[in-house]
């Protein structure tokens, strides 16, 4: 993406790279919305096109009902206004979990039966997925890369459905719509719903896999940067229709 666009990576507080909170309970949308802002606030941008996977998309979802939203454009990977309670519960099970690794092998042993469903194309890619969601303890070992407490939200058993119907109903941007053909989170049903109301997205779907596409294909990447690229060819053409 970053050939065509200055392109931004977040790591989320608690997550990667970003520092953990002192509260613990401050994992929440409202916190990561306050950050998002600050953001891009400090890099100066009024406007941003979002790509969001999973959280991610929420979150600019979210933001893309603001006054005066600094969304321009909203791509969802993988993620909608309605998400059953039951996908929720399977996310619980695993977020939150502190294992150890002796070897950096058996981490992406890990993260193959966890993250099997991500269509995940080559080796490189997996190799990718565990430098970046891995980190190396002071005693050799390995631990996933993020403060195991941002799953404490997820203690609640069972899970409630999470319906953002209203929200959805508040966008008015434009919005381009993933989904992998086998996803819990983002059902069928849902995703269509979301062509008939709100900003009535466009929805591609991706086969052979499920929650959530790992956009490291390259036919997936195509789908949103093609997508993203589409306007500006259309404000091309209207300017240079009100020049003639």
């Amino acid at each position: 993406m970053a050939k065509d666009f200055r392109v931004i990576e977040v790591d989320v507080a608690g997550r990667g790279r970003s520092g953990w909170l002192a509260d613990k309970s401050a994992y929440t949308y409202d916190t990561y919305l306050k950050h998002m802002a600050a953001l891009l606030d400090y890099r100066g941008l009024q406007q941003v096109d979002w790509v969001g996977t999973s959280m991610g998309g929420l979150i600019g979802m979210l933001m893309a009902t603001l006054p005066e939203s600094p969304i321009r454009r909203l791509v969802l990977n993988d993620v909608g206004p309605f998400i059953p309670g039951a996908a929720l519960d399977r996310i619980a099970s695993r977020v939150g979990d502190d294992p150890r690794f002796p070897r950096l092998q058996d981490a992406a042993e890990y993260f193959r039966d966890v993250y099997a469903d991500f269509g995940v194309p080559d080796e490189l890619g997996w190799s990718d997925l565990t430098l970046h969601s891995t980190t190396r303890q002071e005693n050799g070992t390995y631990a996933l890369h993020y403060d195991p407490a941002i799953g404490d939200a997820f203690k609640e058993r069972p899970m409630q459905d999470v319906d953002l119907w209203s929200v959805w109903d508040a966008v008015t941007c434009p919005v381009l719509v993933l989904r992998g053909e086998r996803s819990d989170v983002l059902t069928a049903e849902t995703a269509q719903e979301m062509t008939r109301r709100g900003p009535r997205a466009e929805v591609v779907e991706f086969a052979d896999c499920g929650h959530a596409p790992s956009l490291m294909r390259e036919d997936q990447i195509a789908v949103v940067r093609d997508w993203l690229l589409s306007f500006d060819v259309v404000e091309e053409q209207e300017a240079d229709d009100a020049v003639g």
